[in-house]
């Protein structure tokens, strides 16, 4: 493989416990599914549908996190106790491959205060997330390693591993997901024994 292909980003991956070759989508439950639910709609449509709920323009986008698994447990956590109101979301998800990401346009998020927001490229907008440290109210979302991509994200299921919270999880998906779909897939990971 070329020095910038495969091999040698693959081993620079396998050998670092703070970063990933993935980017991890991370769901929720609606008012008429739940969390697994919502995800085997995902991968029946092979799309994520984009929203605007975080974004400070009028770019509707899908979230990713580039964190490695051990980030991601820890990122929950941090919802749970300080954010529990919000439900932005839960351990159930997906991960798609971060070259196979990039090539379909999703770029890292900028951090920036909304002051300097209309200072950038029109072009570059969609990828801001609120960022200030001002002593009475600091606003800081890089725990997350945000990644986006602008519009849908149709995806190929063979690129795809699913993230479950747990056991339980893991059974509700297994009982309803469907062959062809749970064949496709390059595997299931569950959060629940991952150590932090």
């Amino acid at each position: 493989m070329s020095k910038h292909g495969g091999g040698e980003w693959l081993n620079r991956m396998s050998n670092r416990n703070d970063i990933t070759g993935y980017l991890t989508h991370l769901t929720r439950a609606n008012e008429n599914m739940n969390a697994v639910e919502v995800l085997i709609k995902i991968l029946n449509e092979k799309t994520i549908v984009a929203n605007d709920g975080f974004t400070l323009g009028n770019e509707k986008v899908v979230c990713f996190q580039d964190a490695p698994l051990s980030g991601i447990v820890q990122n929950l956590l941090y919802e749970e106790v300080y954010h529990s109101d919000k439900n932005r979301y839960e351990g159930t998800g997906l991960m798609l491959p971060k070259p196979y990401m990039f090539n379909k346009g999703c770029r890292p998020v900028i951090y920036e205060t909304k002051e300097n927001y209309n200072e950038l490229f029109s072009n570059v907008r969609w990828r801001v997330v609120t960022t200030d440290y001002k002593e009475e109210k600091v606003v800081d979302w890089s725990h997350e390693r945000e990644w986006r991509i602008k519009g849908n994200l149709e995806f190929d299921l063979n690129r795809v591993c699913v993230i479950l919270r747990n056991t339980e999880e893991y059974q509700l998906f297994i009982s309803k997901i469907s062959k062809d779909v749970l064949s496709s897939i390059q595997g299931i990971v569950t959060l629940q024994h991952i150590q932090v």
